[in-house]
């Protein structure tokens, strides 16, 4: 038995520095999370990101694999956040159309839900007494992991927190979008997805797309569009921090 134990923590020892199995586990993942949010009907709790996050934090914890380890295989899904960010001018070249209808509404929306986003986390960290670091790495989570990254850095944040907050934002605004809408009586699956886009960066779109098509061509746009602006806030706003 003691051989057979051997045997395989050796095996273990051997996929676990294999950066291919760790790429795999991520994938794996999230095919599992995304198969378990469509048993349970696409129901906002039942998020195949939350899903995949759980069990591969729990699977680090259990093997005691430290997160560089980890890393080494993932970093190709990290490396495709870029190119997956650049691909947000398809959705709003595509129906470039209907932005020029909706121009104005969008970019009120657009403004305030920026604004809010950057004001509201930032104003009530700093109210707890928070370091100047943490206000920097909070005033990008409703961006893109990419675009946050790089801006964080810029204004003397830290990056990998705000790749995590980014995450957490993402997760929440996925879950409390639907609920929240309804409770509100907001039937336009366009205003949906844009402020849905808006808040919750690619996580909060993916959940749109699955709710409605309309409402994920939309939160694409708005993803795409806050990114830009939230970018240009730091540009012409410099002293902010």
């Amino acid at each position: 038995m003691s051989g057979a134990a051997g045997n395989i923590t050796g095996v273990w020892v051997y996929l676990s520095e294999t950066p291919l199995f760790w790429l795999t586990a991520t994938l794996v993942a999230y095919l599992i999370g995304d198969a378990f949010s469509a048993r349970c009907g696409r129901h906002p709790l039942a998020n195949a990101v939350v899903v995949a996050v759980v069990l591969l934090v729990g699977v680090l914890l259990v093997t005691g694999t430290p997160y560089s380890t980890y890393f080494e295989g993932a970093q190709f899904v990290h490396f495709l956040l870029g190119p997956a960010t650049v691909s947000l001018a398809v959705p709003l070249w595509r129906n470039r159309m209907a932005v020029k209808r909706n121009l104005l509404p969008m970019c009120i929306a657009l403004v305030a839900g920026c604004l809010t986003a950057i004001v509201s986390a930032v104003g009530v960290a700093w109210a707890l007494g928070a370091p100047a670091p943490i206000l920097a790495s909070l005033a990008t989570k409703s961006v893109t992991a990419p675009i946050a990254m790089a801006l964080t850095d810029t204004i003397g944040g830290i990056p990998p927190l705000a790749a995590v907050l980014v995450m957490f934002t993402g997760i929440f605004g996925a879950v409390v979008v639907t609920p929240l809408m309804n409770a509100m009586r907001i039937r336009d699956y366009a205003a949906r997805g844009f402020a849905v886009g808006v808040a919750s960066h690619g996580i909060g779109t993916a959940r749109a797309f699955q709710v409605s098509e309309e409402a994920g061509t939309y939160a694409g746009i708005a993803m795409g569009l806050n990114g830009a602006l939230t970018a240009l806030v730091f540009l012409v706003l410099p002293l902010l921090f």
